[in-house]
């Protein structure tokens, strides 16, 4: 039994509820998979329907449009749970999924979650929870993308990323990742940023951005104008 493995299980949100034993045999429905960075690991045209358990590393969900544009739908980091749509027979419905980073992760076949579901109603709870998270904020990044100007939307997104690494410093991304979560180009991406920093709101460097003034960047993300850069 790989202790490491039911610890990370332990952890997962929508196990939280489990005993130790439960969650033992948790351990039994699941298999490790490591994947490298840069290599995607689900495609569209995928037939396999599973729930896959992040545990290292980064990951992107992302769309291609007609015109060939990606269109991201999340950035994943450790702990997150993705691909539950399977629950009901959607697969990832069009999405690809890439490794940002060299990853670490757990799957689960849909047999074994319809019966884990089935049997933990709080763990059926638990799904449900995430997933309202999720569709909360894929609404809050289409209504950012209908109302608010690039600058804003920088700004919003690299506060939250600094929330998330809980420092003024955002490590791991580079301008090109940035664009794609904002769903513009690089270009434009890096010159609101040579922008920010003119104005003494940051400092860049090779995947690193260092925030100067938070209160600054706040004021862009609630100004919600369309004046300034564009896609």
């Amino acid at each position: 039994m790989d202790t490491q493995k039911l610890e990370y299980l332990s952890m997962v949100d929508i196990f939280q509820d489990l005993s130790p034993d439960e969650v033992a045999n948790i351990d039994h429905m699941t298999t490790m998979s490591t994947c490298e960075a840069g290599r995607i690991f689900y495609m569209p045209d995928e037939t396999g329907e599973v729930l896959f358990l992040l545990k290292k590393g980064r990951v992107q969900l992302y769309r291609i449009s007609l015109d060939g544009k990606k269109l991201v739908v999340a950035t994943l980091g450790p702990g997150a749970v993705f691909g539950e749509l399977s629950l009901i027979g959607q697969g990832m419905h069009n999405t690809f999924a890439e490794a940002i980073d060299d990853c670490l992760l757990c799957v689960m076949g849909r047999a074994d979650v319809e019966r884990l579901i089935l049997s933990k109603p709080r763990v059926a709870l638990r799904f449900l929870e995430f997933t309202g998270r999720r569709l909360q904020e894929a609404e809050r990044r289409l209504e950012e993308t209908a109302f608010k100007s690039i600058p804003a939307r920088l700004a919003s997104l690299l506060l939250r990323l600094t929330e998330e690494q809980s420092g003024d410093t955002i490590t791991g991304y580079t301008h090109q990742l940035l664009g794609e979560m904002l769903g513009t180009y690089r270009e434009t991406t890096t010159q609101t940023l040579n922008e920010f920093k003119g104005r003494g709101l940051l400092e860049i460097g090779r995947k690193r951005i260092e925030i100067l003034d938070r209160d600054g960047l706040a004021n862009i993300a609630e100004g919600g104008s369309h004046n300034g850069t564009g896609s």
